[in-house]
């Protein structure tokens, strides 16, 4: 356990960074991807082989998760336009938030083969339609050609695909998630803010009480996102080691789990904690409630720091801390991991101009420099690890550090194992179960059955 907090601590922030413009180091940057290629091409049939040399300018097609509320948009934006300033190529920029319609446009590009060149996308299954398809390159197979590929990475943390065990993207940045606090709203309400002590029992009487004040316990749209509530709930039923153990059905152990704990999520919306309109409205409109002090909680990502930090002039006001757990989970188990990273397209691979350009700009957007710049309070897979100032970062963001220095066991988010298509019965179906026109244990049952049809 120790290491794991080990793991975590060292991918905080490092903020006193160069400038965005400078030559990546501990990766393979523009000059070290070239030297690669030519080392490669004195090999005996390595000619075919090296990456092929052009002096006019690329435009690379890339499709990112930085964009919306994410922490780094605004950092992707600054280091893209850095990198074509210093290259003379070009970003095709098609990125979107992280929603299910995201992932399903992404899948769809896959399937009608206008794929983008580069994707910065997740590694569990939601990549295995194109990993099993084949349109998305090994890192085993780029480092043939480019020996450096991702070196000052850590194998083992990279996040390899489900599909073959084999790595194919390299990650910036790991996440935890956790309950961020609206201080103002909580005094008004006079409740004391979670901590690691607090149970659900003692949770849900908080909530009461924030509710009896004229407040929203927690901001939430169960129209849009309720899976971030849908990871805590099951795995009060379950502990770091068991919570990643899919059902085989609603009966089993596991099955139970997610039963009860969709239960609990069905609760909190009978006993009116939720947003009243949270059943339509957006996850833009209810963190507007959370910010704006009219909503108590926020259940979401350690990215969302920097959201936070820029939809307010007091980020002082906000705080973060552990879920209140019930059962064997204790409150200070928390989810997170290394779920994302960057991929180079096989359509861009076997692009002679682009490989090499797509090989540099990963290199470039995963350099020690960069991904500290990016990581923020969350973790990394860094060789070097990064460096933390905590004087340099807001209250909130140490909060986030301190939140997972306290940390006693960590799991990684269960629905990066559930396709899109295997979710509908339970996440888009979460309206009509909360109400009472579902049955739980009937949505539960269909989303497995979809989760073994995909397994065929």
């Amino acid at each position: 356990m120790k290491k794991m907090i080990a793991m975590l601590l060292t991918g905080a922030m490092v903020l006193s960074l160069t400038a965005c413009g400078n030559s990546p180091s501990g990766s393979a940057s523009a000059e070290s991807s070239s030297q690669s290629g030519d080392d490669a091409s004195e090999d005996a049939g390595a000619e075919e082989s090296a990456p092929a040399e052009s002096s006019n300018p690329v435009t690379l097609n890339v499709t990112t998760t930085f964009a919306g509320e994410d922490t780094n948009a605004q950092n992707y934006q600054d280091a893209i336009a850095a990198w074509q300033d210093e290259t003379g190529n070009k970003i095709n920029d098609a990125s979107g938030s992280s929603s299910e319609t995201f992932k399903a446009r992404v899948i769809s590009d896959f399937e009608m083969g206008s794929e983008p060149d580069v994707l910065f996308y997740f590694n569990g299954v939601d990549s295995n339609p194109f990993v099993e398809a084949g349109k998305v390159v090994s890192i085993d197979e780029i480092r043939q050609t480019y020996p450096d590929y991702a070196t000052n990475m850590k194998d083992g943390m990279m996040g390899a695909s489900p599909v073959d065990g084999k790595n194919y993207s390299v990650p910036v940045n790991g996440y935890w998630e956790g309950l961020f606090v609206n201080k103002a709203a909580c005094e008004a309400a006079g409740v004391e803010i979670p901590t690691a002590d607090t149970t659900w029992d003692e949770f849900m009487d908080i909530c009461q009480k924030i509710k009896d004040a004229g407040y929203t316990p927690i901001a939430a749209s169960f129209a849009e996102i309720p899976h971030y509530w849908f990871e805590f709930c099951i795995y009060n039923y379950l502990t770091p080691a068991t919570h990643n153990i899919l059902p085989e059905s609603a009966d089993d152990e596991h099955g139970q789990a997610w039963v009860n704990g969709i239960g609990d999520m069905k609760t909190l919306y009978e006993k009116g904690f939720l947003p009243e309109n949270t059943l339509s409205a957006t996850d833009g409109e209810t963190f507007q409630l959370f910010i704006d002090g009219k909503a108590a909680f926020l259940i979401d990502g350690s990215w969302k720091v920097g959201g936070i930090e820029g939809a307010t002039d007091d980020v002082d006001n906000f705080t973060v801390t552990y879920v209140p757990g019930k059962g064997s989970r204790k409150s200070t188990d928390i989810i997170g991991g290394l779920s994302s990273g960057w991929y180079i397209t096989k359509k861009a691979w076997d692009d002679p101009e682009k490989q090499k350009t797509c090989v540099e700009f990963i290199s470039y957007m995963t350099s020690d420099e960069m991904v500290s710049k990016f990581a923020s309070v969350s973790a990394t897979a860094l060789n070097n690890g990064t460096q933390v100032d905590k004087s340099q970062l807001s209250s909130l963001a140490v909060a986030g550090l301190d939140m997972v220095a306290g940390a006693t066991g960590m799991a990684g988010a269960v629905q990066d194992q559930v396709t899109q298509e295997a979710r509908v019965p339970v996440f888009n179906g979460m309206p009509d179960i909360v109400t009472g026109k579902a049955d739980i244990k009937e949505a539960v049952e269909e989303l497995l059955k979809l989760v073994a049809e995909g397994q065929q």
